[in-house]
């Protein structure tokens, strides 16, 4: 099992998660999002297209733009679709199951 903490909460929480250029994206469904607010940042990656970014909440301290995901990504990143990464201080422990 994978998961993503911050502030001591389990944001997302998955038995496999895809891998790209070392993080770790998780499929939508094993996010919670009730940690999660729409940001308006973005930012192009010239292979996996545009990315929205999320802001993190959680007992009152918030992480701007620390998830990110990619809700139309080119054809060579299809497989990420919707799938959550994060940085800026979650953390992102276990191992995917069958690894």
């Amino acid at each position: 099992m994978v998961r993503a903490l911050w502030n001591g909460a389990v944001i997302a929480e998955a038995p496999r998660t895809v891998m790209v250029e070392g993080n770790h994206y998780f499929p939508p469904e094993a996010v919670n999002r009730d940690y999660l607010t729409d940001s308006d940042t973005t930012s192009v990656c010239g292979w996996k297209g545009t990315a929205r970014y999320l802001t993190l909440q959680v007992d009152g301290a918030t992480n701007p733009d620390a998830a990110w995901y990619y809700p139309e990504p080119l054809p060579e990143a299809a497989h990420i679709t919707g799938h959550i990464a994060f940085w800026r201080g979650v953390v992102v422990e276990g191992r995917p199951e069958n690894a």
